[in-house]
């Protein structure tokens, strides 16, 4: 089995078709279906099938995916433990959030790109779930509270958060001075989340409810500013507002349950050299 062919057919597994991961790969059409005929020769099995909507995995496909991706994952450690340069080169895929990721990720990626000639950086920035595994990435960056998973996660940074509201908002409808109150006004939600606050040492969560919902921590945070409600939002997005007084803080005697920025990947004892650096660089970048 060729290592070119499984790289390849992980590029049409994650670009949909064979054209995508020519344009992706950099070759010719006819170079990736050569490479796909020849895994699939080699496998016993069809992996890819053409439909009327372009081109589909097959379950044998689907199920090769996973491993061909841990194949190259292993693949890429063996050439780093044995690379004599101690170069980061190749292809580092990373899912990153849209909710404070051009702030927080951005400018660290930049500058990994600019230390590493040799390596190339695509992220993806959104905030849905991103299977890292099944979607061909090398590591997420994840902000909040990780679920539990068999990914490996190490903690960059600690994130605190703040309830806010604008003056007009105050103004409107008053400040809340307990927890209890926060059921009397409009909250500003991601989805069914709970707002969690240390009381007397305890973990209190508070179910909040309201009328504005977004899944993006920026919008959440126009929502705020004009006013609509209030919102438990993150350090990083409140800070200059609360600065120039467009948000004040609420409850202040209550501590919000810090979240942490997370650098996630696939199971695995050898991480790639790409994927140390990448943790290397965002723990040098949070520092302090």
């Amino acid at each position: 089995m060729e290592i070119e062919d499984v790289r390849t057919f992980v590029e049409i597994a994650e670009g949909r078709g064979i054209s995508p991961a020519a344009r992706r790969l950099g070759v010719a059409k006819s170079v990736v279906s050569r490479r796909l005929a020849r895994l699939e020769e080699t496998l016993g099995s069809q992996l890819l099938s053409r439909t009327t909507r372009g081109a589909a995995l097959t379950e044998a496909g689907a199920t090769f995916r996973d491993h061909a991706t841990r194949i190259l994952g292993e693949f890429e450690a063996a050439q780093d433990a044995l690379a004599p340069d101690g170069a980061v080169r190749g292809l580092l895929r990373i899912a990153a959030p849209l909710s404070g990721g051009p702030r927080l990720v951005a400018p660290v990626l930049a500058e990994l790109a600019r230390r590493h000639p040799l390596l190339h950086v695509h992220a993806a920035y959104s905030d849905r779930f991103v299977d890292l595994i099944s979607e061909g990435f090398d590591a997420g960056i994840r902000a909040g509270f990780l679920p539990d998973s068999s990914l490996i996660a190490r903690r960059i940074r600690p994130i605190s958060g703040m309830l806010v509201a604008s003056p007009a908002y105050i103004a409107g409808h008053g400040a809340p001075q307990t927890l209890g109150q926060l059921a009397d006004h409009e909250c500003l939600l991601q989805g069914t989340e709970a707002w969690r606050f240390v009381e007397g040492g305890k973990t209190i969560a508070v179910h909040p409810h309201g009328r504005f919902k977004a899944d993006n921590g920026e919008a959440l945070l126009s929502a705020a500013l004009a006013g609509l409600g209030v919102a438990a939002l993150p350090d990083f997005l409140i800070e200059p507002h609360i600065a120039s007084g467009a948000l004040i803080p609420l409850l202040a005697d209550h501590t919000v349950v810090a979240a942490g920025l997370y650098v996630v990947r696939p199971p695995g004892d050898f991480p790639p050299r790409k994927v140390r650096a990448l943790i290397d660089i965002m723990l040098e970048y949070h520092a302090g």
